[in-house]
């Protein structure tokens, strides 16, 4: 039972942040570049990137404790015997988490640069100038990037 409500967290957790992501990108941002004038354009774009980034940011943190859970309960959460051999990190589903690990660090690495460098960036930049579109424009490639994750 503890396993079913593990992995149905773990999946409602995803589903939630990639569902947040792809409302952001293709009907949020889409809309939001239609306001005007420029000043009230970023402050949508910041107010409704603040009140994800938070909501993203918990659903990662319940999707990897959730995550954890899960090997935990396929008896893969141990050293010895999983993690320490070889044989294991050849196996399919070895070769599954390794590749799963990596996305996963990844995303996390792309996500944190785009909400605690990129974003804040962009909400100070002037709004409607060349560095402000540069700035939106480089934070909605990574995003991209780490939907894709």
């Amino acid at each position: 039972m503890p396993t079913i409500v593990s992995v149905t967290i773990h999946i409602l957790a995803a589903m939630l942040w990639l569902g947040g992501m792809f409302f952001l990108g293709i009907v949020g941002a889409p809309v939001l570049r239609g306001v005007e004038p420029p000043a009230l354009r970023q402050k949508l774009f910041d107010g409704l990137g603040r009140r994800f980034r938070t909501v993203g940011w918990i659903t990662v943190a319940v999707a990897i404790v959730t995550g954890f859970a899960n090997l935990h309960f396929r008896g893969l959460l141990h050293w010895n015997g999983v993690l320490d051999s070889p044989a294991f990190w050849r196996t399919t589903t070895g070769m599954a988490l390794s590749a799963k690990l990596g996305f996963v660090a990844l995303m996390l690495s792309v996500e944190a640069y785009h909400d605690f460098v990129v974003g804040p960036r962009a909400a100070r930049a002037d709004p409607g100038s060349a560095e402000a579109l540069r700035l939106r424009h480089q934070a909605s490639w990574l995003a991209r990037a780490a939907g894709l994750c």
